[in-house]
């Protein structure tokens, strides 16, 4: 019988109990019989607030020989569980049930954000793909890593506000810190490219979704063993709401206060100034740091065949998003009243979020 057990694959479902109104916990019965429909014998491991706990989880299930993990939970979760396979030699198939505030990830990949059934049936579907993911000095990131002027905003910032706008909910929270807001002098080399200069950002995104926002990254790729790398050089906030206008617009990959690249490998140093690193919405240490794209590193259940389909609440933030579009685009240069715009804009996301 021991020959027969070791045939049967197995998977590990880690999930968050507390993640989007304790949504896993609730269908837990359900998904469980998802995935031993799929053909795999399943059990699941409920995380603690113990620093870690997804991620030395996911580490000794892939060290124990399961073919499959489930990452369900939000954003902090997957990244967890990514880190905790990712430095393995032999790693277990991935597959994510998305249930937290912040789903970027699972929205890049087309899983179902609002029913995690729904998520879980994508494995019936059997459509997988190698994904590329981020090692950052000793972790891991999926989405992206950022670093400079905004991403030390990102601390201070609460979570339901990541959850839908994401850095422009920074950029807008940066209203009320302008006597913080200054460029700092980067050194970044890239793929045998130097930029050395002001500069009050930089991005390295593997999907295209920052915070919600698709035409940020328009072109990024999953699996091309690239990086997409923004360096903004302007520092003035009416300059980076411009940009973000532009970017919501899909058009700032032209724009001469950008530099856009591919790369494959990105290091970053500070010259003067600290530069906090930000993986995936945490902070994840600070600069020095190289950023290498692991190629095609992951296998990961997708939903190949699926179309994005616009939610219900989209619409809402839709109507928000064009309304600062216009905000900005009539903003006059007299800076009190633009700070007093941005402010009021401040207020109102926080007022259609609750």
């Amino acid at each position: 019988s021991g020959g027969k057990r070791a045939m049967r694959k197995r998977a590990r479902i880690i999930y968050n109990p507390t993640s989007g109104r304790e949504m896993i916990k609730q269908h837990l019965v359900e998904i469980l019989a998802v995935f031993e429909k799929a053909g795999y014998e399943t059990s699941a491991f409920a995380t603690t607030p113990e620093p870690n706990s997804a991620k030395n989880e996911a580490h000794r299930a892939a060290k124990d020989g399961f073919d499959l993990v489930v990452a369900a939970g939000g954003d902090g979760t997957i990244n967890e569980v990514v880190n905790g396979i990712a430095p393995l030699h032999r790693r277990p198939k991935l597959a994510i049930i998305p249930a937290g505030t912040t789903n970027d990830y699972a929205r890049a990949l087309r899983i179902p954000r609002e029913d995690p059934v729904a998520a879980a049936k994508v494995v019936l579907q059997n459509q997988r793909m190698k994904m590329d993911i981020g090692k950052a000095g000793d972790n891991y990131f999926i989405n992206i890593a950022a670093g400079g002027l905004l991403t030390e905003l990102t601390y201070d910032v609460p979570s339901n506000l990541k959850s839908i706008f994401g850095y422009l909910a920074y950029i807008v929270k940066g209203a009320e810190m302008l006597p913080r807001v200054k460029p700092v002098e980067m050194d970044i080399e890239y793929d045998g490219e130097h930029f050395h200069g002001q500069a009050s950002m930089f991005f390295l995104a593997l999907t295209n979704s920052i915070g919600g926002f698709e035409q940020i990254v328009p072109d990024a790729s999953l699996d091309d063993g690239k990086f997409t790398m923004i360096i903004v050089k302007s520092s003035s906030l009416p300059d980076l709401l411009h940009l973000m206008v532009k970017a919501l617009n899909g058009k700032h990959v032209d724009d001469p206060r950008i530099i856009y690249r591919k790369a494959r490998k990105v290091v970053v140093n500070p010259v003067n100034e600290r530069v906090m690193v930000n993986l995936d919405g945490e902070y994840g240490g600070d600069a020095p740091m190289v950023f290498k794209n692991l190629k095609r590193h992951i296998d990961m259940f997708t939903n190949l065949d699926s179309v994005p389909v616009s939610e219900p609440e989209d619409d809402e933030y839709r109507q928000v998003e064009e309304q600062f579009v216009a905000e900005v685009q009539n903003l006059s240069q007299d800076d009190q009243e633009w700070l007093c715009t941005v402010t009021n804009y401040g207020w109102l996301l926080l007022i259609v979020m609750h």
